[in-house]
């Protein structure tokens, strides 16, 4: 919804997810306006390691510093699994859009009024019950809920569930349930899913062989 804590991912990463040929890999780093930047290319010497993927060499090396951010939002995470259970949404897809949504800050307020780790708009707050968008545990059941009414509204298509958190389901539906050409919805989705799927890669690896 918010797009505040979003800069760019590069597209060519989404790509090679899907192949299975590159790193996966994803790097952020927070700049003097509070805005994070997403990348699979590290081009600026600010950006430091999110996500390593499994199969790069670089993922035992840097498994502290993935450990400092999952730290971050491990107090969450009992609120993220019941209202992932609750709306059958998986875990890592709350944990990725939030990441893009307020980085992990409850406090984080977007110039269009949307609130807290989700980013509830005060409409979708009401709609949903929440009388403190700042407390994480409404923030959170609001916005996994919204997202699971999101993903039945659209068939399972996490692509336009996704699109429609931003952009709302009005817009996809206007656009033939097809991702509304807006320049922040296009670089959102394709946000989203990257870390998703570094998540999801991340899983699938710890798990015994």
């Amino acid at each position: 919804m918010a797009f505040r804590y979003i800069a760019a991912l590069s597209i060519g990463l989404l790509g090679s997810l899907s192949a299975g040929q590159c790193r996966a890999d994803v790097y952020v780093y927070t700049d003097a306006q509070g805005v994070a930047h997403f990348s699979n290319v590290p081009a600026d010497t600010r950006y430091r390691l999110l996500i390593a993927s499994p199969a790069s060499g670089t993922a035992s090396a840097a498994s502290g510093k993935v450990g400092n951010w999952l730290a971050k939002s491990s107090i969450y995470d009992s609120i993220i699994e019941t209202a992932a259970a609750a709306n059958t949404v998986q875990p890592a897809l709350i944990r990725a859009l939030i990441v893009v949504e307020s980085g992990f800050n409850p406090r984080a307020v977007s110039k269009r009024g949307a609130v807290g780790l989700m980013q509830l708009l005060p409409e979708t707050a009401r709609r949903y019950g929440v009388a403190d968008s700042y407390d994480p545990g409404q923030n959170i059941r609001a916005g996994v809920h919204y997202l699971g009414d999101l993903l039945t509204l659209f068939d399972s298509n996490t692509e336009l569930a996704l699109a429609a958190y931003n952009a709302g389901e009005g817009a996809v539906a206007r656009y033939g349930k097809h991702i509304p050409p807006f320049k922040e919805t296009l670089q959102y989705v394709p946000s989203v899913l990257k870390v998703y799927r570094a998540l999801m890669a991340k899983e699938r690896a710890a798990e015994p062989g």
